[in-house]
């Protein structure tokens, strides 16, 4: 389990820190035990060349692999809000350029997320992100349901990802998950984000 760049107070009032710690040391560490689990008893089947055993294990690979990579980038898409700085640069004319303004942006971001739904066993959800399309080098709004991981999953480019699984909001924002979407854009760390897009494009 990787450590947070800040403190679990570090969010707040934006994030509270008993959601932070639930969520980083409960579901993220969740996340790192069940792919970890699933890995070892995969090289087990490898070895004993059970195929149909080695097929089984891949959904919780995928699971438990993909919230492990969805929440290490998702700590470092967040700042506490008094470092909170705009984006700027390459990032920030490619986001006017696509979307007319930074709010055009967020409008869309949080209409797409928020409409992300339930689709797993596991009684999931899902992420938004704002990601770089390579093949077409532009500026993408999507979604993947429950942990799927981005860029493995659909060859985008992660720029930001927002979590909108209950656990990363509810006991603050209960069930008004477009409030927590409105009010997350006062901690992204749009320097993380602006060094993701600088590396996708070479900006």
């Amino acid at each position: 389990l990787p450590d947070l760049p800040y403190g679990y107070d570090a969010l707040a009032p934006i994030i509270s820190a008993e959601i932070m710690e639930l969520h980083h040391k409960k579901h993220h560490q969740a996340y790192v035990t069940g792919v970890n689990k699933a890995l070892e008893q995969y090289a087990e089947a490898e070895h004993k060349g059970d195929v149909p055993k080695m097929i089984s294990l891949q959904p919780a690979i995928k699971f438990n692999g993909g919230g492990h990579i969805n929440h290490s980038l998702f700590w470092n898409m967040l700042c506490p809000e008094k470092e909170f700085h705009p984006p700027s640069g390459a990032l920030e004319q490619a986001i006017d350029a696509q979307f007319g303004a930074l709010d055009g942006m967020i409008s869309k971001f949080i209409a797409a997320t928020a409409a992300v739904q339930a689709r797993t066993w596991q009684g999931g959800s899902g992420w938004g992100w704002l990601a770089y399309h390579p093949e077409a080098k532009t500026l993408v709004i999507t979604t993947t349901p429950n942990q799927d991981p981005l860029q493995p999953t659909t060859g985008l480019v992660p720029l930001l990802g927002v979590d909108v699984w209950e656990h990363a909001y509810y006991l603050q924002y209960k069930n008004a998950r477009p409030d927590y979407l409105k009010e997350i854009w006062r901690i992204v760390n749009w320097r993380d984000v602006g060094r993701r897009y600088e590396d996708a494009t070479g900006a």
